[in-house]
């Protein structure tokens, strides 16, 4: 089996630009046929794999550009910018939109861990910080191909979708981004967590003290280790995440004020002037431009 198989059966069922479901839950091939530069977005936990095309993605101004040799690890909520600068009709983007389930994802590292397995930590022991790059391996690719072959029915994907999902999980949990992964959903792991209640509360206040409340830290130590874990300063990421949210919501027809209200801001002319500081543009401007195209992930 080959990646070049696992398009074919992308390409055969994308039959628009977008987010195509198959059936399993958080699982959604994609296409792009035109060149989309990269723009304001929320990384939900999710591993993002290509098997046609490139794609990039960028964290605090570190650009990450991936293909069919290495897929998009993000096991955190994360503000990225994304896109598909080289998509076109003549060359197009396909792949893979797989959402980390956090039950599922944790109750997996912990049977690793109550097994003692080790994972490796790759090449050079460098340090991933929010995002992560993985090779494709074999039992990735393995793992990918037998999960979307079960498009070819429905009875097949309603009863084994959640068993082969699983299976796919454990290839990420056994790949290269393994040891990174399981970082984040590891029983342990506070930073994980309080990223994961902030970001369910976006509209909401949030403070730096309470954020290490919850994490069972000082507020020195959550600061280093969360900058550590994101490479953001706490009030820094909440910021990116509820600027982000808000232009995504701009972009696809909200308007500006109720964008602003459900990224909880409560003063329009902070909203603005934030936004303008992060973007380069007004709330405004950013409506009429109108640059994300619906279904980009």
């Amino acid at each position: 089996m080959s990646k070049e198989q696992i398009m074919q059966l992308i390409a055969a069922r994308t039959y628009k630009d977008g987010l195509t479901e198959t059936g399993v839950d958080g699982v959604r091939l994609f296409r792009a046929t035109q060149s989309i530069p990269c723009v304001p977005a929320v990384y939900e936990p999710c591993v993002v794999a290509i098997v046609s095309g490139a794609k990039e993605a960028i964290l605090d101004g570190q650009r990450y550009a991936y293909d069919s040799s290495r897929y998009l690890c993000c096991p955190m909520s994360m503000p990225v910018k994304a896109g598909t600068p080289a998509a076109s009709a003549d060359a197009p983007l396909y792949g893979v939109f797989i959402a980390l389930d956090s039950q599922m994802m944790t109750a997996l590292s912990m049977e690793m861990d109550a097994a003692g397995d080790v994972i490796r930590t790759g090449s050079g022991g460098q340090r991933a910080q929010g995002i992560r790059l993985a090779r494709w391996d074999d039992g990735f690719t393995e793992a990918l191909h037998r999960m979307l072959r079960l498009g070819d029915s429905p009875t097949d994907t309603a009863v084994l979708g959640n068993a082969r999902l699983r299976e796919l999980y454990y290839a990420i949990l056994k790949g290269e981004a393994g040891a990174f992964a399981r970082q984040a959903f590891g029983a342990g792991n506070a930073i994980a967590r309080a990223i994961a209640h902030v970001s369910a509360k976006l509209d909401s206040p949030v403070s730096i003290d309470e954020m290490a409340t919850r994490a069972g830290m000082s507020r020195a130590v959550f600061h280093r280790k969360f900058k550590q874990a994101t490479t953001m300063a706490p009030i820094q990421f909440v910021k990116s995440m509820r600027l982000n949210n808000a232009a995504m919501k701009i972009a696809g027809g909200m308007k500006v004020n109720a964008a602003a209200l459900e990224a909880g801001y409560v003063s329009p002319s902070q909203f603005s002037r934030e936004f303008k500081r992060m973007y380069g543009q007004s709330p405004r401007q950013w409506s009429d431009a109108q640059l994300l195209p619906a279904g980009v992930a």
